[in-house]
């Protein structure tokens, strides 16, 4: 069920998105829908390990007081508005009278998300794009505003400070929009080759040269289908 706009409706709980999703719908449509629709995955040496060194970040139990810094790891964050949940891999809260009040702490705070990547800088917005959704869920969850959050990537071992605007804002809603619409009819968008592809966990099963091809489920399952027949025939 679609809200009637993606400012003033909100999304019921059973047709939220993951947040992550919008990294991925981001970098490459067909790669998100073969995700998240298709319900695929495969696991190359890149995205193993991204998923170690999340391990060890998203870690709640390592979650810290250190003067007026409270850091919390692993903080599950949702929007109603734009119907999705997720994980922020670190949430800061620093103690300023300019904050918020937030559960369970004396004082006032001012937040400050901070996502870690895999890697080095990217030249798209993908990562940018999903920072920016994490604070649209904390700004709607502690009734906040959060001009700038940070990307901390582990090669360079750095943060890389991000403005939140106006434009970063807008996509996020816009592609949220989509990536409903198309969950909603179950569409899987054909591939487009790019140089990307090459590093992609999900090449062999996205194909992405057989671009007539619009369900990768539905091609290896055919071709299944085949094997079996040329089995059963040769038997």
């Amino acid at each position: 069920m679609m809200p009637s706009d993606g400012l003033d409706s909100e999304y019921p709980e059973e047709d939220w998105l993951s947040l992550s999703g919008i990294q991925h719908y981001s970098f490459c449509k067909r790669q998100w829908a073969l995700i998240h629709i298709e319900q695929l995955w495969n696991e190359n040496y890149l995205t193993a390990s991204g998923r170690v060194e999340h391990q060890r970040v998203d870690d709640y139990s390592q979650s810290e007081m250190r003067g007026d810094v409270l850091t919390i790891r692993g903080m599950r964050v949702f929007s109603r508005r734009l119907g999705v949940t997720g994980i922020c891999d670190v949430v800061e809260f620093h103690r300023s009278e300019q904050g918020v009040p937030v559960q369970g702490r004396d004082g006032l705070w001012t937040v400050f998300p901070i996502e870690y990547k895999h890697g080095a800088r990217k030249v798209g917005d993908a990562d940018r794009l999903q920072l920016c959704a994490e604070a649209m869920c904390l700004e709607e969850m502690l009734l906040c505003s959060i001009p700038q959050g940070a990307l901390f990537y582990h090669k360079t071992r750095r943060r890389e400070f991000v403005e939140l605007d106006e434009s970063l804002r807008t996509t996020v809603c816009a592609d949220f929009r989509q990536m409903h619409l198309l969950l909603a009819k179950g569409t899987t968008p054909s591939a487009k080759v790019t140089q990307a592809c090459d590093d992609c966990s999900l090449r062999n099963l996205c194909l992405p040269e057989l671009t007539k091809k619009k369900s990768a489920r539905e091609y290896v399952s055919t071709r299944l289908r085949e094997l079996a027949i040329d089995d059963q025939t040769n038997a």
